[in-house]
């Protein structure tokens, strides 16, 4: 069975590009299109990552971060924001809300799925990737 991600991203060509990359390194990609779907979606798919844009319609990603750390079933899962928001205070902002990672978009093709393996295998390990 694949590993689960699920993907919270309103931008078109942005999901493309992640799906894309890791759908060719194994993984199951599940989308939302916003943070409320987002919340709804990951607590009926069992996902073992959720990456999560910040600037979302409906709910903002660091609302949705903060609902899916109130879910119980999802406590061990990463969060990990992907975002364009890269201004100082941005990451920091990201990991209050709930976010145990950051990625900044654009993303590097080359390193993108190693990085989510080191986020995946922190999490399988027990320690939330910082």
């Amino acid at each position: 069975m694949k590993t689960r991600i699920l993907y919270v991203e309103d931008n078109d060509q942005n999901f493309y590009l992640v799906n894309y990359i890791l759908e060719a390194n194994g993984y199951e990609v599940i989308r939302a299109k916003d943070g409320r779907e987002g919340v709804e979606i990951a607590r009926s798919v069992d996902p073992r990552l959720i990456l999560l844009d910040i600037q979302l319609p409906v709910m903002d990603g660091h609302a949705t971060a903060r609902e899916l750390r109130t879910i119980p079933a999802l406590a061990g899962v990463p969060v990990v924001a992907l975002t364009s928001y890269a201004m100082a205070g941005d990451r920091e902002k990201a990991l209050e809300s709930g976010c145990t990672g950051y990625i900044e978009k654009p993303i590097n093709p080359k390193t993108f799925a190693e990085e989510i393996a080191c986020h995946l295998g922190n999490a399988a390990r027990g320690a939330g990737p910082r």
